[in-house]
């Protein structure tokens, strides 16, 4: 069966969409993204995705490209036709197509771009990944300050998931000028001091995870303890555990940073155990 895409009003083969040449996004990367996880059928939290995906198109003055209620039609039609149970699927939407120039070209004339992709993904293989943990790498930190608009300007991301592919590892950790972690390359970093659950404050220093905020509620729910704060990378290589949290990957235990095995060198108890209920908490939505 042949991919489908959804451009601009138009469900398109995979191999025929396209967007203009001039398209901002291609041209300037003016433009914002979202993943949203699938899983059995239903997609995960997402009125939670939509909500940031508004904030972050509000930050940069770009008009949601349709209302949330044909969205999500488009979304599970989307799905749908590309026959994805589990996976995910990605929107993005840029500020549309216009002459270049550096200036917003005039909203009443120009309209946003709407790209929405559908990909199946076993989720046997992430579970494999859990269960072994994952290496990250150190890079630092030189990205612009609003990294919490999720844009798809990424090119320091995909630089720094590169170096910590050619280490052998499978994620890279952003460390500032003062050493702290700020955030993985397409995750939110986290570790466990004690009985404490550490991530940094979500401000404009990192993005807003979605599978962040609903893990605070399951934090909550279970009664753990929670330190919103900065760690620096020396205090990450001396944690009793150690984890990344996204869409696409969950919660996945960190076993080495750099050189450095994170508490005896396996996945760790609480993290695993988090990751078994956060399903059972995160928001359904049937197709």
């Amino acid at each position: 069966m042949s991919r489908v895409v959804y451009v601009n009003g138009r469900y398109v083969p995979y191999r025929d969409a396209s967007v203009h040449v001039e398209d901002r996004g291609f041209q300037f990367a003016d433009g914002v993204y979202e993943v949203c996880e699938v899983r059995n059928g239903r997609i995960i939290d997402e009125s939670r995705h939509l909500a940031r995906m508004r904030r972050s198109l509000k930050e940069l003055s770009i008009s949601f490209p349709m209302a949330d209620a044909a969205l999500r039609l488009v979304m599970g039609e989307t799905l749908r036709r590309n026959r994805v149970r589990n996976g995910l699927v990605y929107l993005q939407v840029t500020r549309g197509a216009a002459k270049r120039e550096f200036t917003f070209p005039d909203p009443d004339a120009v309209a946003p771009t709407l790209v929405v992709i559908a990909r199946s993904v076993d989720p046997a293989i992430g579970e494999a990944v859990a269960q072994a943990g994952i290496r990250i790498v150190s890079v630092p930190e030189n990205r612009w300050a609003r990294v919490d608009i999720k844009t798809i300007g990424l090119l320091p991301n995909v630089l720094a998931k590169m170096a910590a592919k050619t280490a052998g590892a499978r994620e890279a950790w952003f460390v500032d000028r003062d050493g702290f972690v700020t955030e993985g390359g397409s995750s939110n970093a986290w570790i466990i001091v004690g009985d404490a659950l550490v991530t940094r404050h979500a401000e404009h220093g990192i993005l807003r995870g979605v599978t962040r905020t609903t893990l605070l509620d399951l934090i909550a729910i279970e009664g753990l303890r929670f330190e919103e704060r900065q760690f620096t990378i020396d205090e990450a290589k001396t944690a009793r555990e150690a984890f990344v949290t996204s869409a696409t990957t969950i919660l996945t235990p960190v076993v080495q940073i750099d050189d450095t095995p994170v508490g005896d060198g396996k996945p760790g108890d609480i993290v695993l155990r988090l990751r078994q209920r956060f399903h059972d908490i995160a928001e359904w939505r049937s197709l």
